[in-house]
């Protein structure tokens, strides 16, 4: 059985970023309301180098396995941080339909993810908005900020990256991480090793989504800020177990009742944003069902795309 193999950029070219955002969005609406399905998240770990992860959904005819790695010191291996493969296959017979490669599909859905709660989350007044980290899911991020309309700042520690990511997508360089940071809507996709939100750092009516901390010990905003803002997630299991409310949640400042899951907000049977004033937080760690959504619409135009085939 011939199966296609769809690289990086065969991924890129068959998913655009508003593609992936309407994508992304049905999975989470989907999701809430239990007509996909995701089994927990398999971390297999060998710290400090970094993991590896399997994240398996179904939904839709479709099934989906991802195995996935996060090694932070690659880049200076000259090796990408995120690297893995994505397996699609039909759930009515169990055929493997595609393999894709998992660094695209992480970046589109991350973006995805962080746009839209952004969309939805964010005051319909915000003026200025901000990408702080420029590695490949930041660098996503902001050029579905500009598919959608807005022109982000964009901030890396890195100067020549976040010119560079700048120039790309059609951002402008942020003068300081302090001005990337207080900005109305604001996407944070960093490692999660430091902390850019301390105690009183948020501002009234700020939205900020959170990528970066998709693992034990990682963080973005200090847990004293966190528990002042309305919080979001894109699942409570795995963010209150490896997310950015890990630490609330096992102190116990922070209980489920207290964390909305963003699907209910798109589905319209939970709140979002209630006044002006309100900071509000959304907790990403990245779902299968998100990659799901991506690998489903790649599938979709494999006529189109110029691809390699293994034999199974």
């Amino acid at each position: 059985m011939a199966v296609p193999v769809l690289g990086a950029r065969s991924v890129h070219e068959a998913v655009s970023p508003a593609e992936a955002y309407e994508a992304v969005r049905d999975a989470f609406v989907s999701y809430a309301r239990g007509e996909w399905a995701m089994p927990p998240k398999a971390y297999v770990t060998n710290y400090p180098a970094g993991d590896f992860r399997a994240m398996p959904a179904i939904g839709e005819g479709h099934a989906l396995l991802k195995w996935v790695t996060s090694f932070l010191g690659n880049p200076a291996l000259g090796l990408p941080t995120v690297t893995g493969l994505v397996l699609l296959s039909d759930a009515e017979d169990g055929r493997l339909l595609a393999v894709l490669d998992a660094g695209a599909v992480t970046a589109l859905r991350t973006a995805a993810a962080a746009v839209l709660a952004a969309d939805t989350l964010g005051r319909s007044d915000a003026s200025s908005c901000a990408v702080v980290g420029c590695g490949v899911n930041g660098a996503e991020t902001a050029r579905t900020f500009v598919a959608r309309g807005r022109r982000p700042l964009v901030w890396d520690v890195d100067h020549a990256r976040r010119e560079t990511v700048a120039e790309l997508v059609g951002a402008d360089v942020a003068s300081s991480a302090d001005e990337a940071l207080r900005s109305d809507v604001v996407a944070t996709v960093t490692p999660g090793h430091d902390v850019l939100y301390r105690e009183g750092s948020l501002r009234a009516g700020q939205h900020v989504s959170l990528m970066g901390a998709d693992g034990p010990g990682k963080a973005e905003v200090e847990v004293a800020e966190l528990v002042r803002a309305r919080l979001f997630c894109d699942d409570w299991e795995q963010a209150s177990h490896g997310g950015e409310l890990t630490g609330a949640a096992a102190s116990g400042l922070v209980r489920r009742e207290n964390v909305t899951h963003l699907g209910d907000v798109l589905t319209g049977s939970a709140a979002g944003r209630r006044s002006a004033d309100e900071v509000t937080l959304f907790d990403s760690t990245g779902l299968a069902i998100q990659d799901l959504a991506i690998a489903k619409v790649a599938v979709s135009k494999l006529g189109e795309l110029d691809t390699t085939t293994i034999e199974l």
